[in-house]
């Protein structure tokens, strides 16, 4: 299989052809989801196990929706200690990142003298973390949706994931739960997963909210669903961009590049660079590489990186190679340069950032610490990682003295009457002054 190439050369424009995402257009699942979301309103738990036994290959006819004491117990009975260990490391690492990166409780600031303002972050009540299954067991999304849930102090999350062929849940997925501290585990993915929370089932709670990537199937559920469900940071299939200057060894860029591409073949993966010599060296050493992957994953990869959503992209300069990142707002982006902060202040729309040639995607989406579920179909444009701040709402605060009251209501007052809030002014008006003062004789 031929790895695409696309010379941009001379192109004064980027053709809009290289900028879409697999997720682009939406429209035949969203007819397709719409029964199955109907199905679960109607009949709950039932319509998982079916919609599992249909969709996920599950053998048996009935299994318990909801995870048991004695699943998890086995979970850790049959998983290997290393795993296990590597699992834990992972959760410190991200832990400890997203309690760097929570909010102080409440704050307020003295915006005029007796006159306060500010903010106070409340978790929200129950929130559900999405953990996908049908490519792979991803044990580290589960850490990635989970532990900012937790560390922001949300009341009730939730684990929803699709059931293996048995009617269990993946074992790592299962141990990484409970070493985040979170008990409650659903066996239902897919379209039917976001509607079980949507509406809750005689298993499956109610939700205010659903985080974490999934398949277009999950992303059209989540788009019909809004009226119910906040859906999050708008995680779809994977996508990432490395970015290579000259200096760059072209058999490392394309080694990264197998990163993402070999999630499926709904995924995005480039090389974007300006030398033809890393360019060339890059799709050089693919084939080799694809050899010593598994047979599924080399099928995914190739998918994708000889197919319309990937590949190597040459372009005029380093210059225009950042203009097709920026352009593109890449999920994940590796930037292999001889300065690569250097590079960064130029880099404005990107899910994650990760410099130099001892950062690649994989250990930000296993262990580094900073959060990899991140926006994908460009919404890198708008929006950034998951992040405690996700499971979390912002309610404003204001607190305003006897001594700081006069001069702000008479600010208020000359704006109510500008803009025609007769109501607005009396509420500070000298009326108030009088009534505070305990006269409600007077006018």
């Amino acid at each position: 299989m031929e790895v695409s190439f696309y010379d941009l050369s001379g192109q004064a424009e980027i053709p809009s052809a290289l900028l879409q995402r697999t997720e682009s257009d939406l429209s035949f699942f969203s007819e397709k989801v719409t029964p199955i979301i109907e199905e679960v309103r109607t009949h709950g738990d039932q319509a998982l196990i079916d919609f599992a036994i249909k969709f996920d290959g599950v053998t048996v006819p009935t299994f318990s929706v909801k995870a048991q004491p004695s699943e998890f117990e086995a979970a850790f009975a049959s998983l290997d200690p290393e795993v296990i260990e590597t699992i834990r490391y992972s959760v410190e690492n991200v832990r400890a990142f997203h309690e760097a990166q929570k909010p102080e409780e409440m704050w307020l600031k003295e915006m005029r003298p007796g006159a306060f303002a500010g903010d106070r972050h409340v978790p929200i009540e129950a929130v559900a973390c999405y953990v996908p299954r049908g490519k792979g067991s991803f044990p580290s999304v589960l850490i990635m949706t989970a532990v900012p849930a937790v560390v922001a102090g949300v009341p009730k999350p939730i684990i929803i994931t699709p059931p293996g062929p048995d009617g269990t849940v993946d074992a790592a997925t299962l141990v990484a739960a409970q070493l985040v501290g979170i008990e409650e585990v659903y066996k239902c993915g897919g379209a039917q997963g976001v509607a079980a929370v949507a509406f809750g089932t005689e298993s499956v709670p109610k939700c205010l909210k659903i985080v974490g990537p999934g398949s277009p199937w999950v992303v059209a559920a989540k788009q019909q669903l809004t009226h119910l469900l906040d859906p999050g940071v708008p995680a779809g299939p994977s996508e990432s961009i490395i970015l290579a200057d000259e200096t760059v060894d072209g058999k490392i860029a394309a080694l990264d590049l197998l990163i993402e591409s070999e999630h499926g073949p709904d995924s995005s993966a480039y090389l974007v660079t300006h030398s033809k010599a890393v360019a060339d060296a890059a799709i050089n050493a693919l084939p080799d590489y694809w050899q010593q992957i598994e047979p599924k994953r080399m099928e995914f990869s190739q998918a994708v990186l000889c197919g319309h959503h990937g590949g190597v992209i040459l372009t005029d300069s380093f210059e225009k190679a950042i203009e097709f990142v920026n352009a593109y707002a890449p999920e994940h982006l590796e930037i292999l340069a001889k300065e690569p902060m250097s590079v960064m202040p130029k880099i404005h729309n990107a899910g994650e950032i990760l410099l130099g040639n001892y950062t690649p995607i994989s250990l930000g989406n296993f262990v580094l610490g900073p959060n990899a579920v991140l926006p994908t179909n460009a919404k890198a444009k708008t929006a950034g990682p998951l992040s405690v701040f996700d499971y979390m709402k912002r309610i404003s605060v204001g607190y305003v003295t006897e001594a700081g009251y006069a001069e702000l209501a008479q600010h208020a007052n000359r704006f109510a009457h500008y803009e025609g809030f007769s109501g607005h002014a009396l509420a500070v008006s000298k009326l108030r002054d009088q009534l505070l003062k305990g006269d409600s004789h007077e006018s």
